[in-house]
């Protein structure tokens, strides 16, 4: 772990769900956060979560069958990338993200490292891992940009 990494202990889904609203809170003009973890590690909850505090309302639907799905966030568009099915990281190059690069304010990528070399790099490395009853959440930057965001995040403290 990158001695810049940021970890904390998630207890429940709600908690999950703070951290979203956390770093949409501190979001930058443009971001692209890598998620991983197993299934079940709650990828998709914090994306939704993240998704929702950007003031993104109606259904919040998984990316897990059609790849991405995108969303109008204030400043632009928000991008949620589910690669878990992806058969070749070639694929990608049918979903039109140079046209998405150009749109997306964050990028939510799931699994990325399905569609290395295809994808922007991350400015943040979000992962998750089960822990007993609860979540261990690790933030790593990965840019100057997400040091940048990082550091907003951990001065707002464990409320907001």
């Amino acid at each position: 772990m990158s001695s810049e990494a940021y970890s904390l202990f998630l207890p429940d889904a709600a908690a999950t769900e703070a951290l979203g609203a956390r770093l949409a809170a501190r979001l930058p003009a443009r971001a692209v956060v890598y998620l991983e973890g197993d299934l079940g590690a709650g990828k998709s909850t914090l994306a939704r979560a993240l998704l929702r505090a950007l003031g993104v309302a109606g259904r919040i639907r998984s990316p897990t069958y059609t790849l991405v799905e995108r969303y109008p966030v204030p400043g632009g568009e928000a991008a949620h990338l589910d690669l878990y099915r992806l058969g070749d990281a070639a694929e990608l190059d049918f979903l039109a993200l140079d046209e998405l690069a150009d749109a997306a304010r964050l990028w939510l990528v799931e699994w990325p490292e399905r569609g290395a070399g295809h994808l922007p790099p991350a400015d943040l490395v979000l992962g998750l891992r089960l822990e007993g009853e609860g979540r261990q959440a690790r933030l790593e930057p990965r840019s100057a940009l997400g040091r940048q965001w990082l550091a907003a995040f951990r001065e707002g403290g464990p409320g907001g």
